[in-house]
């Protein structure tokens, strides 16, 4: 009898975790937060020995982006990206984006070109076949709490850019920020820009109010839209031009941000889902 009933509770547990899923707010946002962990864990997991055989290189980023972007899809969220046409220039250059949410994954994936790579946090690289994989992918870690290795990855970064024509991927407000403005922006990105005399490209991801938010323990489908700025100029600029460079692009960004949290998605011309 304990059997039948145990097997019987067994048997419950899937139809209340899917009428949970269904019906309660906080279980559906939890479940799709952790499949979007569990996906970038067992994707990293996959990858870190395949690209292993290639050795270090910012090559290998373009299997993990192949790897994240399926997740739009399965969450229901549309991109819409605008001004992707700067983007298509060979040289160098630094991209700034605002920083919200982990989500900010799937708007990086959409749009970053060719021979790019982020800088993230050094915590990352010790977080198993994640760090891995983005440690042989060329991402760039730094620590953020040491000041002389923040600089001297700056100045190594720089030095790469040039030599390697690479890109670099950077969240100038230094931490996740979902309220209506920007915070201010760190300055290292347009150091490195500065000193590596390659130019700048702002893009601004719209808010994700309207389907996530961990506050709310909201997560649903919806439009994202991605905004690519045209490019800033740092040819001849010196450090001491880097605080009016910096405030200049946080302006520009900030006026992007708040176009778009007054225009409708599909208000604007050329989308690309």
């Amino acid at each position: 009898m304990a059997v039948l009933l145990l097997q019987g509770l067994l048997l419950l547990l899937p139809l209340a975790a899917l009428l949970l899923y269904c019906y309660n707010a906080t279980f559906h946002y939890l479940c799709k937060v952790a499949f979007f962990n569990c996906w970038v864990v067992a994707m990293a997991t996959l990858l870190a020995p395949l690209v292993a055989f290639r050795g270090r290189s910012v090559e290998n980023m373009r299997l993990l982006r192949a790897a994240i972007l399926p997740l739009k899809r399965f969450y229901g969220i549309k991109m819409q990206v605008w001004g992707s046409e700067h983007l298509n220039t060979k040289e160098p250059y630094v991209i700034v984006c605002n920083h919200q949410a982990s989500l900010d994954l799937l708007g990086m994936v959409e749009v970053i070109p060719e021979r790019c790579v982020p800088i993230a946090k050094k915590e990352l690289l010790y977080m198993g076949t994640v760090g891995w994989a983005c440690w042989l992918s060329g991402i760039i870690f730094i620590d953020r709490h040491r000041r002389d290795d923040a600089i001297d990855v700056i100045s190594r970064t720089a030095t790469a850019l040039r030599r390697d024509n690479l890109r670099v991927w950077i969240f100038p407000e230094g931490t996740r920020n979902q309220s209506r403005s920007m915070l201010p922006f760190k300055r290292g990105a347009f150091h490195l820009a500065v000193k590596a005399q390659v130019p700048i490209f702002p893009v601004v991801i719209s808010p994700y109010w309207d389907f996530f938010s961990s506050k709310e323990k909201k997560f649903t489908s919806g439009t994202c839209t991605i905004r690519v700025l045209p490019r800033v100029e740092t040819q001849g600029l010196s450090p001491k031009d880097v605080p009016g460079l910096t405030e200049a692009v946080w302006q520009a960004m900030a006026d992007a941000l708040a176009g778009l949290l007054h225009m409708h998605p599909m208000g604007l011309d050329q989308p690309r889902g």
